[in-house]
Parts: C-alpha cells; sequence; structure tokens
C-alpha cells in the first residue's frame, strides 16, 4: 500500500512539475516576443494591421455571412463601419488603423507614411485579412450544409456574381468612387487643422456610407485585404474576380488622396 502510494505521489508530482514548466515557457517565450515586438516598431505596425484587419474582416464579412439575412444591407454597413471606428481608436495610435492597403498605398502617395513601411503595413493587412476569413470559415462551417463555394462567403463579384447584377464598369466605378470618398475623408480628418482625437467617427460613418452605396453593386470591397481574406474560402469565381478588387480600390484611393491635396488648407489659413 505504501508503494503505491509513493507511486502516485510521484505520478501527480510529475504532471505538476510538467504542467508548471510548460506554463513557465510559454510565459518566457511570450516575454520574449514581447520584447522583440516592442523593440522593433516595424513589427508592432505590422501585428496592429494583422489584428485590425482581422477585426475588420470578422465584424464585417462575419456579419454578412453569419447574420446576413437578418439584418440586412444596413446592418452590414454598420457592422463594417463599427468596426473600422472602434479598431481607428485601437491601434489608431500604434500603426494609423489603415488595415486596407489601398489606404496604405494612397497615405504614401501623400508622402504620410515612409515606403520602408509599406511591407510592412499591407503584409500584416493581408495577413490579418486571410486570418479573419479562416476563423469566419471555421464558424460558419458549425452549422450543418454551409458552403462557402454556394453561399459566396460575402466575396466581392461583378456580372453574375454582382449581389444584383451590375457588370464591370460599374463596379470598377463604383470601387474606384468609393474608395477615394474613403481616402479622401481619412486626409481631411487627419489634418493637422481637423480636431485631435475625433477623425475616427467620420472615417467610420463614411465606410457605412460606402457599403450602403456598394454592397448592391460589388458587396463592397474599397479593401484589396478584405477580398483576399474570404475569396481564398469562396475559392471559385472569387478568386477569379479578385484583381478587380484589388487594382480598382487602389486606384480609388490615389486619386482621393489627388482630389484633397487640390483643396486642403494650409496650416497658415484660418
Amino acid at each position: 500500500m505504501f508503494t503505491q502510494a509513493w507511486v502516485d505521489y510521484r505520478k501527480q508530482f510529475v504532471a505538476l512539475f510538467l504542467r508548471y514548466s510548460i506554463f513557465l515557457a510559454a510565459k518566457l517565450t511570450y516575454l520574449k516576443l514581447q520584447r522583440f515586438v516592442n523593440m522593433n516598431n516595424k513589427i508592432k505596425i505590422g501585428l496592429a494591421e494583422a489584428l485590425g484587419t482581422f477585426v475588420l474582416v470578422l465584424g464585417g464579412c462575419g456579419s454578412a455571412v453569419l447574420a446576413g439575412d437578418k439584418i440586412g444591407f444596413l446592418g452590414v454597413s454598420i457592422a463594417f463601419g463599427l468596426s473600422l471606428l472602434v479598431m481607428a481608436y485601437t491601434i489608431g495610435p500604434i500603426s494609423g488603423c489603415h488595415i486596407n492597403p489601398a489606404v496604405s498605398i494612397g497615405l504614401l502617395v501623400a508622402k504620410l507614411i515612409d515606403a520602408v513601411l509599406l511591407p510592412y503595413y499591407i503584409g500584416g493587412q493581408i495577413l490579418g485579412g486571410i486570418f479573419g476569413g479562416l476563423v469566419l470559415y471555421i464558424i460558419a462551417s458549425g452549422k450543418p450544409g454551409f458552403d462557402a463555394a454556394a453561399s459566396g462567403f460575402a466575396s466581392n463579384g461583378f456580372a453574375e456574381h454582382s449581389p444584383t447584377g451590375y457588370g464591370l464598369l460599374a463596379a470598377a466605378l463604383t470601387e474606384v468612387v468609393l474608395t477615394a470618398f474613403l481616402l479622401f475623408t481619412i486626409m481631411g480628418t487627419t489634418h493637422p487643422k481637423y480636431p485631435a482625437g475625433l477623425g475616427g467617427i467620420p472615417i467610420g460613418l463614411m465606410l457605412v456610407l460606402i457599403n450602403l452605396v456598394g454592397i448592391p453593386v460589388t458587396n463592397t470591397s474599397v479593401n484589396p485585404a478584405r477580398s483576399i481574406g474570404v475569396a481564398l474560402f469562396q475559392g471559385g469565381w472569387a478568386i477569379q474576380q479578385l484583381w478587380a478588387f484589388v487594382v480598382f480600390p487602389i486606384i480609388g484611393g490615389i486619386l482621393g488622396v489627388l482630389a484633397y491635396n487640390l483643396i486642403k488648407p494650409t496650416l497658415e489659413e484660418s
């Protein structure tokens, strides 16, 4: 009996020691990672953009995939706007909360970010978008009968894959103009003359408006990372048409910056 008790005690001790060792190793690894990130501003920006884009895709596209039939275009539009608004105040102080390659490229054209940072912005955004699409896919697959290919999985499309049948020209014009609206708003609300700390509200509201206009036409992209994040899991026509939702938002973003630069106030103007 004494021998058996000693064996049981030893097993419990070994199990406890292993659990503590794993916990300690995980904690030390996390602390080292945290120290590395804090020492490397570029990595911090990339991670912030990845997390922000993850929230945008899961919040916006998730509302469409999981609850679109209940909340409609208005509800999905509000979900996208709220996701951007909340992230603007969460990661804005870290990376500026672009969470959109078209925004990052537009701000590069405006000379508001350094070119060396662009790969970290775009890399983080695309990875965050894909991770958001993956988590959404896993959640949606928990419902019997779910089919990402058949449902469209909140992907962007034109012609027969437009929500209401709009062709390529209409889709191109929609994405260019609406992305220009977004960048025009970002440029105005981040100008030094704009009241500090309030920029996230009009930017979030603008994304609501953009989605209200664009969802019937293309399902609204204005963000290549958002389009990539779900297209990979739809797996068919969404990948074939993905080029349009990379090219046209980038063009629109640049045009929005150029339009604002024509009228932007100087710091000397009252």
